[in-house]
């Protein structure tokens, strides 16, 4: 199983961990990935990195759909894969929730299935280059024919001649994206998958996969962990709670909260409903409290090297084909130490 490094987003200060990311492409990770909210950018630290590293795959998780057009993503990416020196490029993609798509992008929130489809169709096709670019969607349309239009767009074929072949991860944890994902997207970035929960996901990707006519090998599926290594593991299971809290309790409209929703799917429905309600009530402490050790436990890997040796080899049996860890310089030592000898055990017993 391939592994890869989470950068995220910037808090008040951008700090990009080079050191890091030199350390891991060393040890043989496949891929360290950028992220964005309502700050820095996913995109531009990818290219500072692509100027430092040489093989390590660069990926979004995710670029917001709501703040680019498709065309200007596909252009950007593209832009980002040529200087990067080519099949290096991961162009990961979310909806993000209606707060920050509304609030922050002034963007409608729309048919977000729809935008999705017709995002990755707009973009596949910019990069194939065949012919101008023209797409009737269902909420994307080129030309632009909507309110305001003055009816004389014109169908373009990029300048720039690009990699066709640039994967598309689409980040979706329900039952009709991900369908979708399998279907349209070369790999996806699962919302709060746990090796517990994965056998939830397989009758939906095997249908995307069976509709466009692909085989299970043509898609990746990266899912993503956090990984402390430390002996107090109560301390470290503490430490990231108010992360959790502030996702399934604030992140969103109490109504439309994909994390939320997601915790309900692990099975911490009363969990979820509790922290939603102390969290919007302002008794943040409260909420923090009520995060499960198990939930927190079942979706990281935390402990000494032994224990997360074992924990990882569920990982591995999940049927993922990569885990992106989020963690610290012992983190990425540690995880690359794990991978080798869970392989070489592997290997031995075959």
């Amino acid at each position: 199983m391939k592994l890869g490094l989470m950068l995220g987003y910037s808090g008040a200060e951008l700090r990009i961990p080079l050191d890091d990311v030199k350390l891991a492409e060393r040890l043989g990770y496949d891929s360290v990935w950028t992220a964005e909210a309502y700050g820095s950018d996913a995109i531009t630290p990818l290219a500072f990195l692509a100027a430092h590293t040489d093989r390590i795959r660069l990926g979004t998780a995710v670029l917001q759909l709501a703040g680019r057009t498709p065309a200007n993503t596909a252009m950007a990416m593209a832009t980002l894969d040529k200087l990067a020196g080519g099949n290096r490029v991961i162009c990961g993609l979310g909806v993000s929730g209606p707060q920050i798509v509304e609030g922050w992008y002034g963007q409608p929130w729309g048919k977000p299935y729809y935008r999705l489809k017709d995002y990755v169709a707009i973009m596949k096709k910019i990069w194939a280059r065949e012919e101008p670019v023209t797409h009737d969607g269902k909420e994307i349309s080129l030309p632009y024919k909507g309110e305001g239009a003055l009816g004389i767009g014109k169908p373009l074929k990029s300048i720039l001649h690009m990699n066709p072949n640039i994967p598309v991860f689409l980040g979706t944890g329900m039952e009709a994206t991900v369908r979708m994902t399998a279907e349209v997207a070369d790999g996806w970035l699962p919302l709060g998958f746990v090796p517990e929960t994965a056998h939830l996901y397989d009758d939906w990707i095997n249908q995307g996969l069976e509709k466009a006519g692909k085989d299970a090998d043509q898609f990746e599926r990266q899912a993503m962990a956090q990984v402390r290594v430390t002996e107090d593991v109560q301390g470290a299971l503490d430490s990231m709670k108010p992360g959790i809290a502030l996702y399934v309790g604030g992140m969103g409209h109490k109504n439309i909260n994909f994390h939320k929703e997601m915790m309900v799917r692990r099975g911490f429905g009363d969990a979820a409903e509790r922290i939603q309600e102390l969290y919007l009530a302002k008794r943040k402490d409260e909420a923090i409290a009520a995060v499960p050790d198990e939930f927190v436990d079942s979706g990281a890997l935390i402990g000494p090297k032994d224990r997360i040796a074992q924990r990882f080899k569920a990982w591995e049996n999940s049927g993922i084909t990569g885990l992106t860890i989020s963690g610290n310089t012992e983190a990425i030592t540690t995880m690359a130490e794990v991978a080798r000898l869970n392989f070489a055990s592997a290997d031995a017993k075959a």
